[in-house]
């Protein structure tokens, strides 16, 4: 399909295509080129997914029994908490050095989410040949966003599923579509992207029967067909949170705690800037663009011609309201009658707005562009701007000017060896804690950790845990209920460090009254602690202070202690 493509004549359409992967290329360049020196994100990926994949590798258990366990974490975490092997990036994870897998990772989602988006918009969309600059442009820029990196294709590759399901819907089927249908799970993932798309398709189904009496069998056969193989492929994961008897971290899980007006103020600020997870970069220029095109609709009567673009922009709202009340006090009542309610995170059909907000964009230019000769440069100039813009929020520039550490730097592999060095004993025969500083890089180093960031993990565990940290919850509401209500991070909270788990080696941030309950550290097999700042009262908490360590390619400054 994409070689066909670029051997037909070289149409102006197609040099523009061309030139818009080539932006692309160069865009994920830096990855290549930098290597562990480059700076990615670390919120959900360095500090979380990137160090589960070389753990689970490494484990042995990746094609591990239902009842598996991944001894290097927590004793024992549940085989299920982390990814599927049938999952593609697992497989560039084993393959690949870290960089290189997480580069060609990059490579791959985003050059589909453009071809994706640039055929769903020429076939269903915008099929006029003297706007195929729109068609480009909008796919070039949905390609470029700052998506999660874990979740590959899960919201990038939603235009492409798109395509392909209404391509069925009008019964225009071929091989391709069905190629699709069962290749985008191996690179996408379900609960974080495709769950809340096949529910939109089942809708689309539904409206279909009722307003056109069309029962559509195929169509609705396609979304049973993908869900399924969504299902055998994360198999994993539905035992772990569906069948499993024993409760999991989830199970405590609290997140409706909102008044409603702070319900309603989260709807408006998710419609305005976003979410961390599915970031769009949509503010300063598509949403104006939006109302200036909703404005000139109202004005000149045509909202029936442009009912999709109306569609669109109400939808991308109801999404955000959604979004805002899943965490609407009003809710607890009906999620402690129903644990599913608690352990799936309904809110995420905002994972949809990448999709809604990119196709509302592109009807918006053409609604400009149908304004005449003089918008048509308005409309180049300002795809051009969201282009700009949405390259200037490249991670290597982002992060870097944030002052974050690069990959090599965070990971700090060469201090972590002569830590382990200087323990001098089997890395399996003894339990580590991080104080200051993310677990991951631990156990991206080879450490067992009592602590961790995991999905899910057993709740009995999470109970034993927080012995530990008792008294230092106690000292801090916020650590409290941010353990308690959620608990995701069962990590060493220290209230004088509160929510930070990045102290560089220039911090001068200091533990003066650290309070942890030792005996049961050491009971539950903990024997050495890292921090990345001082502790000034170890000798009083139960712990020995060892050696600090320091690396020239380090972010940190590791002190070691160990259990009296």
């Amino acid at each position: 399909m994409i070689m066909q493509y670029f051997t037909k004549k070289w149409t102006t359409e197609r040099l523009t295509v061309f030139a818009a992967l080539f932006i692309l290329l160069i865009y994920v360049l830096p990855l290549f080129l930098l290597g562990e020196n480059a700076h990615i994100r670390v919120h959900d990926n360095l500090d979380s997914n990137i160090a589960w994949y070389k753990v689970l590798v490494r484990s042995n258990e990746l094609f591990g029994s239902l009842n598996a366990v991944i001894p290097q974490v927590i004793n024992g975490l549940p085989r299920g908490a982390y990814e599927s092997e049938y999952s593609g990036i697992i497989w560039l994870h084993a393959l690949f050095p870290t960089m290189t897998a997480y580069a060609i990772s990059q490579t791959i989602t985003r050059v589909m989410a453009f071809l994706g988006m640039f055929w769903l918009l020429k076939k269903h969309f915008i099929k006029e040949q003297d706007v195929s600059l729109i068609r480009v442009g909008v796919s070039l820029a949905f390609a470029l966003t700052p998506f999660w990196p874990s979740g590959m294709l899960s919201t990038l590759g939603q235009p492409l599923a798109l395509w392909a399901f209404l391509n069925i819907r009008n019964r225009e089927i071929s091989w391709k579509e069905w190629a699709v249908l069962i290749l985008l799970p191996l690179y996408s993932s379900f609960v974080l992207g495709f769950f809340f798309f096949l529910t939109a398709m089942g809708l689309l189904w539904l409206r279909d029967l009722i307003k056109k009496r069309d029962w559509n069998p195929v169509f609705i056969g396609s979304i049973a067909f993908m869900t399924l193989i969504y299902l055998a492929i994360e198999y994993r994961l539905v035992f772990g949170l569906v069948f499993a008897e024993a409760p999991t971290s989830r199970s405590e899980f609290v997140n409706s705690t909102l008044g409603l007006g702070h319900t309603i103020c989260l709807a408006f600020l998710n419609f305005i800037f976003g979410h961390n997870a599915v970031l769009t970069i949509h503010t300063a220029i598509i949403l104006p663009i939006l109302f200036v095109a909703l404005g000139i609709v109202i004005s000149r009567k045509s909202l029936q011609t442009n009912h999709r673009f109306v569609f669109l922009l109400g939808l991308n709202f109801l999404l955000s309201l959604w979004y805002a009340f899943w965490f609407y006090k009003g809710w607890e009542p009906l999620k402690e009658q129903f644990s599913i309610l608690n352990t799936f995170n309904f809110a995420r059909f905002h994972f949809l707005r990448p999709l809604v907000i990119y196709l509302g964009f592109a009807l918006g230019l053409h609604i400009l562009w149908k304004m005449g000769k003089l918008w048509h440069k308005r409309v180049r100039v300002l795809l051009v701007l969201q282009v700009l813009l949405l390259c200037v929020c490249n991670d290597e520039i982002i992060y870097r000017v944030y002052g974050e550490p690069s990959v090599k730097q965070f990971y700090a592999v060469d201090q972590f060896q002569q830590i382990k060095e200087y323990i001098g004993k089997p890395q399996q025969s003894y339990r580590l804690g991080s104080i200051g500083l993310h677990p991951a890089i631990a156990q991206y180093n080879g450490f067992y950790t009592l602590d961790t960031y995991n999905n899910y993990y057993p709740l009995t565990y999470k109970h034993e845990f927080r012995k530990i940290i008792a008294k230092e919850l106690d000292k801090s509401p916020d650590l409290k209920t941010y353990f308690d209500q959620w608990g995701g991070r069962c990590y060493l909270f220290v209230s004088e460090l509160g929510e930070n788990y990045g102290f560089k080696k220039n911090s001068a941030k200091q533990i003066h009254h650290l309070e942890l309950n030792i005996d049961a550290f050491k009971a539950m097999g903990g024997r050495y602690l890292i921090s990345s700042v001082p502790i000034l009262n170890a000798d009083e908490d139960g712990l020995l202070f060892l050696k600090s360590f320091d690396n020239p390619d380090s972010a940190w400054k590791i002190y070691l202690y160990q259990v009296k």
